[in-house]
């Protein structure tokens, strides 16, 4: 893949491919808007867009890489496995289902959206997106909302690890203990929710912070994970903030910011536990 906004680091996957560091999430924006909203974000520079089949917006996503006027090759596109596509035949029509929706012949990354542990079927799925692979549709493929067990036993049972793995990350979430084993598997961690839904925008240590950079505390939330390593997908759909998110490559926290953001873990998930949830109408 290559790319017109060469400030946004790349980070390698465990397959060798780039996916860029810093992307543009579509959850919960309308599938009427989607088009003109993914066409804004392209148009400012970002490269990499987030979707879901459960998110209903795949289309507006494809028909904006058109709208913009980028080849395909200029574009890394995700899009998700939902939970009612469980099973390898599912699975399998799901993503040709998403690539008609896109109007692509292959995404740059497909991910199980989430493991739904109380059906047993995310190995099964897993071994599908190999062979999707395999067939070309599917450049990677990873996981989201994965805990620990889930991602061993799914190395355990096919011998193949996830690349990434897209979970709630956030100053009052750090998830601290799993994105230690990413790190000893080789997976990338990828974070949704990145800014908490606005949740951690007024804190004091964020403005402070904020205000020493004359920076907004978006920015330095964003710039916060960047420095994890974390892949991060803020989404907005106001333009100059939009644009806002995407301006954070040049200025960086201090060792003694870093710390302080991150003595504001509070074990504070804003969505459902991967353990339990079933139903597919979140990110």
């Amino acid at each position: 893949m290559t790319s017109s906004t060469s400030n946004v680091p790349n980070i390698t996957l465990n397959n060798d491919e780039l996916i860029p560091q810093l992307g543009f999430g579509v959850f919960q924006v309308p599938p009427a808007d989607t088009a003109e909203v993914a066409t804004r974000a392209l148009l400012a520079g970002y490269r990499h867009i987030d979707t879901a089949a459960a998110y209903g917006n795949e289309a507006g996503v494809g028909q904006a890489i058109h709208a913009a006027g980028l080849g395909r090759d200029d574009v890394f596109i995700t899009t998700k496995c939902a939970n009612d596509d469980h099973g390898y035949e599912q699975a399998t029509r799901a993503l040709k289902a998403s690539l008609g929706r896109l109007e692509l012949e292959h995404v740059d990354l497909y991910l199980i959206h989430w493991p739904v542990p109380a059906h047993d079927k995310y190995v099964e799925t897993w071994k599908a997106f190999i062979d999707l692979q395999s067939q070309g549709l599917a450049r990677s493929i990873g996981v989201s909302n994965f805990q620990p067990a889930h991602l061993e036993r799914l190395i355990d049972e096919t011998g193949v690890t996830p690349t990434i793995n897209q979970i709630e990350l956030h100053p009052l979430f750090q998830q601290t203990g799993l994105r230690h084993e990413h790190e000893e598997l080789g997976i990338v961690t990828e974070a949704w929710s990145p800014l908490a839904q606005g949740r951690v925008l007024d804190d004091p240590t964020v403005a402070r912070i904020a205000d020493a950079h004359a920076k907004t505390p978006a920015q330095v939330v964003i710039r916060w994970h960047l420095q994890l390593g974390n892949v991060v997908i803020p989404k907005s759909v106001t333009p100059e903030r939009m644009v806002a998110n995407f301006d954070v490559f040049d200025f960086g926290l201090t060792d003694d910011e870093m710390t302080a953001i991150e003595a504001l873990d509070a074990g504070e998930r804003t969505g459902p536990d991967p353990d339990t949830f079933i139903r597919p109408a979140t990110p």
